[in-house]
């Protein structure tokens, strides 16, 4: 794909033992790419090889073959990690330390200079809504407040690439709906989101496209729309018909037709049969 910001082509990882004998294949020939600017779901269940892709893409650990890139660059590569901005599954925060000072210290070992820092912070700090609570200590925020920061955290750096995991855990359906607006604005802004999350309606609202992972595999790549669009039926669709209308509707359309289309499966419902199908086959 042109102008991919993460490509991996036969990524393999296999975890070993003490002895370094091969014992779990977390992740078995994946290649993908994500273009600039596109949000890309990375979905499966547990055990899947998600958490193992996100390591891999950040340089956490190496792969035992095949090959990945970040911004066209070694993952481990410090010009690339720099580009990054990266919220894990569990906001590691320190408790003592304010929301202001804690964006303070990240975005000096960014190397941001003062008035930067301060300029980004007011605008993070408002764009996930802790304005009102930027001067309390962090060990006193709730789950969600914690998560907001991490999110203001990963985006200090103005990265060209953004690694969410799990980005609405713990948030209530209104801090939810507005992380995901916070996705869309910087898809419009240009930047490439990698998104990993277990709540399949959230990545349905917000991703171009989804891979979906199952026992280290990639079993289903493609756009949302695409994917969920099920092609064995037909929805026409009718504004207020009469009973003459739908009683004609076998022999002709009448001008009441507004639109013939595959209807869309939901994306829950999809992955669940998607699983299904690959466990069947072991």
């Amino acid at each position: 794909m042109a102008d991919s910001v993460v490509r991996t082509e036969g990524l393999t990882k296999v975890y070993t033992d003490f002895w370094g004998r091969p014992r779990v294949p977390a992740l078995q020939g994946l290649s993908i790419s994500v273009a600039r600017g596109e949000v890309f779901g990375l979905l499966g269940p547990n055990g899947s090889g998600k958490t193992t892709t996100i390591k891999l893409l950040l340089g956490l650990i190496r792969p035992t073959a095949g090959d990945a890139f970040v911004l066209g660059r070694d993952p481990g590569d410090a010009a690339a990690r720099a580009r990054v901005g990266y919220l894990p599954e569990e906001s590691y925060l320190w408790r003592f330390l304010t929301a202001d000072e804690t964006l303070a210290f990240i975005g000096r070992l960014f190397g941001l200079s003062a008035a930067t820092i301060r300029e980004r912070s007011d605008r993070l700090l408002a764009q996930v809504g802790l304005e009102q609570a930027r001067g309390r200590k962090v060990g006193e925020y709730s789950k969600g407040m914690a998560r907001r920061l991490g999110l203001a955290q990963a985006l200090i750096n103005e990265p060209e690439l953004v690694i969410l995991d799990e980005p609405t855990s713990g948030l209530d359906p209104i801090g939810s709906a507005e992380v995901k607006d916070l996705i869309l604005a910087l898809k419009r802004a240009g930047t490439t989101v990698l998104l990993s999350s277990h709540l399949l309606a959230d990545v349905e609202d917000v991703c171009d496209r989804i891979a979906i992972l199952h026992r280290g595999r990639l079993v289903e790549l493609g756009r949302v729309q695409e994917l969920l669009a099920d092609d064995r039926r037909l929805c026409i669709e009718l504004a207020a018909p009469s009973p003459d209308t739908v009683a004609a509707i076998k022999a002709a359309a009448g001008p009441s037709l507004l639109g013939m289309a595959p209807p869309r499966e939901r994306l829950e419902q999809h992955f669940r049969r998607i699983v299904a199908r690959e466990e069947a086959v072991r």
